[in-house]
């Protein structure tokens, strides 16, 4: 079971929105004008609200050439206000190191002020900090708190957290029908993550009653929006005809938008079905090409794949010693096959051949420590 908590900060997207945000203040009901120069100047003057408009220009490159060093001079100018908006946009700048040096203890500090107010993008992201310990002491509880707070103000990714919290008891007593209502929530929104995690408990019958049409009908929105487990599991029904007409072109077509993402899982199918021909014209480089990005992400059945292409020649040139790192590879991830094939590899290649794979395996192994567990 793959369980998704949003791993972006995803506030600076919302600057746009957030220009319409309420005023603060007094003169909040008094409108800006329109013109940069006079933007600028009633910032000068201290208006938190040009403040933080003239951070979201700068930031977006909107009239003035972009310049995040000038976006968080304003944004630090509002938020030292109490524009939360600011406080806001400029946690998100500490988070993304845009414009200044990356501070995550900052980011939560800003965050949190905004968070206070009501703020509730903030409040997702102090949120989303507190699940994963990152600039604060992880604390579940704590996570539970934000994203209800966000979710009662209709912020989706934070509905679809709290659904997972609720799933997986973390933070909360579990309980998988409540995880249900909210996914069902972020899901009527758009929200990718809650698709396909609803679409995910209508598969299993976990909270609701089992229901393969409701399963894909959610796994497909999801995809369209383009969520690539989704995509995976889409193209999956699809070639093998798992409650859908089998369409082996259909499948390749979903399974590449995925392995284009770099989903591992989708990313070894398209190569199998390159190989195999299904759904696409056979061809045996393009084959190996998607094993091996798989291969190179820790895909255990990818890897031994590989080997087994090397060892035959299938797409790739013959090669004894690369068919041996990466069935060693393969074998130290737990594939038992991968073991047998080793030996056998190793009857017939000389001591300085194994000697050289296993220098090779170190070399990449040292440039990608994800190859191995």
């Amino acid at each position: 079971m793959r369980l998704y908590l949003d791993m972006r900060e995803f506030a600076l997207r919302l600057l746009i929105l957030c220009l319409v945000m309420p005023a603060v203040g007094a003169d909040k009901d008094k409108p800006l004008p329109k013109d940069f120069k006079s933007l600028k100047a009633l910032a000068e003057e201290g208006d938190s609200r040009a403040q933080f408009n003239l951070g979201v220009f700068y930031t977006l490159g909107a009239g003035v050439p972009k310049d995040d060093k000038d976006a968080i001079k304003w944004f630090r100018k509002a938020a030292e206000q109490g524009h939360a908006g600011a406080q806001n946009n400029l946690g998100a700048m500490y988070a993304n190191g845009t414009g200044v040096p990356r501070n995550d203890e900052e980011a939560v500090k800003w965050y949190r002020k905004a968070a206070v107010q009501g703020y509730a993008q903030a409040q997702f992201n102090l949120g989303w900090r507190y699940a994963n310990g990152v600039g604060v002491l992880k604390d579940k509880q704590e996570a539970v708190k934000w994203f209800r707070n966000a979710a009662k103000k209709n912020i989706a990714k934070a509905q679809s957290n709290l659904g997972v919290m609720y799933e997986k008891g973390e933070g909360v007593q579990k309980d998988i029908g409540k995880a249900v209502q909210w996914y069902q929530k972020a899901a009527d929104s758009g929200e990718a993550g809650a698709q396909y995690n609803l679409g995910r408990m209508y598969a299993k019958g976990f909270g609701v009653a089992k229901d393969v049409k409701e399963a894909i009908k959610w796994h497909r929105k999801a995809a369209e929006n383009g969520f690539a487990i989704a995509q995976y599991k889409l193209g999956v029904r699809y070639a093998k005809g798992d409650g859908l007409l089998k369409d082996s072109e259909v499948a390749v077509n979903w399974f590449r938008k995925a392995a284009e993402q770099g989903f591992a899982d989708a990313q070894y199918a398209l190569g199998l079905m390159y190989g195999k021909g299904e759904g696409v014209l056979k061809d045996d480089e393009n084959s190996v090409k998607w094993v091996r990005k798989a291969a190179e992400q820790r895909f255990e059945l990818a890897q031994y794949t590989l080997g087994f292409m090397y060892a035959r020649g299938m797409g790739v040139r013959k090669s004894d010693i690369d068919a041996y790192l990466w069935g060693q590879i393969a074998a130290s991830n737990g594939v038992d096959h991968a073991k047998k094939g080793i030996g056998i590899l190793a009857k017939r290649m000389t001591d300085e051949q194994i000697a050289d794979a296993q220098m090779l395996l170190r070399e990449m192994v040292m440039k990608n420590p994800k190859l191995v567990r």
